[in-house]
């Protein structure tokens, strides 16, 4: 059985979110403040994690970048913000997923599965070390180096990266990579993959705004270009 924390301050939803994601067969943690969640994960890890923002004392940004630093399971965020910058302060953070307020129970339940099936990939079914000039990319691991320095990639991270490596210079849409790598539809789409492309691109470019790899084609989306750098 798969295991959901739930960490909101809100009784009501939360409690509507533990019934509904019971009904489904789905073992539940129920944590109302950061401080509790936390505490909580030292005796269970679950298998994601649905994460306020708004919380009295520790708010969900600050359990997210504590939960990133000791644990690689996946983090939905569920708002009532509906800003950019709020989501990509998210998405920062390592958030997977965001999810606005209020929101669909079938949907939510579509994105925890996407993201549990992303994570429970076997990553050695993705093959050896690739390497690209400066970048080498071991999907094993789920991490790169970039001239010899060990960087960690999140899972959706990597699996953009993998994706756009073994397609070189093939141009890609925001709609086409959300579809292949978030594998839902869901209105947002562009948002968040240049989220994604934003802090991957920081992550392997030696130049982020000047980037190597990959490379924005204006008026259409992005291609992966391998080059020797």
């Amino acid at each position: 059985m798969q295991t959901i924390m739930i960490v909101d301050d809100e009784q009501g939803l939360r409690e509507m979110t533990d019934l509904y994601l019971k009904s489904k067969g789905y073992g539940t943690i129920l944590a109302e403040d950061g401080e509790r969640a936390l505490s909580l994960i030292q005796d269970t890890v679950p298998d994601l994690i649905l994460l306020d923002i708004e919380m009295p004392g520790m708010d969900g940004l600050e359990v997210c970048r504590e939960i990133r630093s000791q644990l690689s399971i996946p983090v939905i965020f569920l708002s009532v913000r509906r800003s950019t910058m709020d989501k990509v302060a998210c998405f920062e953070l390592g958030a997977d997923d965001y999810m606005t307020k209020p929101f669909d129970f079938e949907e939510l339940e579509a994105r925890i599965k996407a993201n549990i099936r992303m994570y429970a990939m076997n990553p050695s079914s993705e093959g050896p070390k690739l390497r690209y000039g400066h970048l080498v990319i071991d999907p094993e691991a789920c991490k790169c180096e970039v001239e010899g320095e060990s960087i960690s990639l999140t899972a959706k991270e990597m699996k953009l990266l993998l994706h756009f490596a073994k397609h070189p210079n093939q141009v890609w849409t925001h709609e086409q990579l959300y579809d292949r790598i978030w594998n839902l539809d869901a209105t947002g789409y562009v948002e968040t993959v240049k989220v994604h492309i934003s802090h991957l691109r920081r992550k392997i470019e030696r130049t982020p705004n000047r980037p190597e790899y990959i490379q924005t084609v204006r008026g259409f989306g992005y291609r992966f270009v391998p080059g020797k750098h």
